[in-house]
């Protein structure tokens, strides 16, 4: 079949959805595009660090996608995925069903509730409402104990959220500090690895955990969490004290993915190739948090490496529409700033080399510069 009227369907909205939808509509200027996802809104994630400390407002990050959809020639269907049948080249959604000739699933992941008391946790990028619950408790507290940490997916180690974190930790470090109220409070890092952020590196670990001594953050690690509570974080070891638990809990695939009709991982995300063809499927590609790809065990689910998962994707959809072999494999990357509201850690990693430059003021400016670059593009 050409691509000239193939019927393209994406799955989301998030980074590697509206990447995908790019990448596709230049590559294939005739071809029928649609994007499924309850809204047509993008909301960029890697800003909400920045909510409880008051520099962004839930609005400045919840972006319309009206101007993207027009200028690229993209149907939006509003509607939640519920499942896929015949190969995959049906979609069922909560509003109907959808026909196409080729897939690509960027509906994202989503996070691990199954632990005792989690309802008793706050979970930053769970989206908008979540960040600014967190800057609502935080200005509602004139002390107190915070305890701050992240968890994974036992079944799929690497299928965690860190980064954020670290950031978040940090900032409200440095926010109370900025509030004048930092010593009426005791904020606890609290990890079930010996070595939290192993994925960035050796040096990044050594560098995090002192730059949370510096800052007097009490920390807890190599502990299993056992439950959450109005009052702590129970572990192993000891009971944490905490009046405010912000916790990132492990990622699964989405719930829908059960109903797919495709073998899940181990995991529960949809298994790729290395080209990020969904595996035992036709036509069907995944790019970002909903997939589990072949790599090191560091590689990240980010929005960096969903964006390069995505325009792989788009490229082998193309490729295999005209019956041709894949040709595309995603760049193995991960680009980070940690940053702390004020001043930002950067770390790249890549399968060759792996470094971290110290804090510094520039690479928080840098991180403001990048928002803006990216959603240029939408607004």
């Amino acid at each position: 079949m050409s691509h000239e009227s193939a019927r393209i369907v994406i799955l989301g909205a998030g980074f590697a959805a509206l990447t995908a939808a790019r990448e596709l509509r230049q590559r294939a200027p005739a071809a029928h595009i649609s994007l499924v996802s309850p809204s047509a809104e993008f909301v960029y994630l890697p800003s909400l660090i920045w909510i409880p400390p008051g520099i962004r407002k839930g609005s400045d990050l919840i972006i319309p996608l009206d101007r993207f959809l027009k200028k690229y020639r993209i149907d939006h269907v509003s509607g939640s995925v519920t499942g896929l049948k015949n190969g995959g080249r049906t979609v069922l959604t909560d509003s109907g069903e959808i026909e196409n000739d080729a897939l690509i699933i960027a509906t994202g992941g989503r996070f691990l509730k199954g632990m005792p008391g989690i309802e008793h946790a706050l979970t930053l990028c769970e989206g908008v409402p979540a960040a600014e619950a967190i800057g609502q408790r935080l200005r509602e507290m004139n002390g107190g104990n915070i305890a701050f940490g992240f968890g994974t997916n036992p079944k799929e180690p690497s299928a965690m959220r860190g980064g954020p974190m670290f950031e978040l930790l940090f900032g409200v470090d440095t926010w109370l500090r900025q509030q004048g109220k930092r010593d009426r409070f005791q904020l606890t890092f609290f990890n079930a690895a010996a070595e939290p952020g192993k994925r960035l590196g050796e040096k990044a670990v050594h560098g995090l955990l002192a730059e949370m001594k510096k800052r007097e953050i009490a920390t807890q690690l190599g502990h299993k969490i056992k439950a959450f509570s109005a009052t702590a974080v129970s572990t192993e070891a000891a009971d944490i004290p905490a009046d405010l638990i912000l916790f990132m809990p492990g990622l699964t695939g989405p719930r829908w993915a059960q109903n797919s009709g495709f073998a899940l991982s181990e995991g529960g995300f949809f298994p790729a190739d290395e080209f990020c063809a969904v595996k035992g499927a036709k036509h069907v590609f995944v790019a970002g948090d909903a997939g589990s790809y072949p790599g090191p065990d560091w590689l990240p689910k980010q929005a960096h490496m969903a964006d390069l998962q995505a325009c792989a994707a788009a490229e082998n959809l193309l490729l295999a529409l005209e019956g041709k072999a894949p040709a595309a494999r995603p760049r193995t990357e991960l680009i980070c700033i940690v940053d702390s509201v004020d001043a930002g850690i950067l770390v790249y990693r890549d399968l060759k080399r792996n470094w971290v430059l110290p804090s510094s003021r520039l690479f928080h400016w840098a991180k403001r510069y990048f928002e803006k670059h990216y959603l240029r593009k939408f607004r």
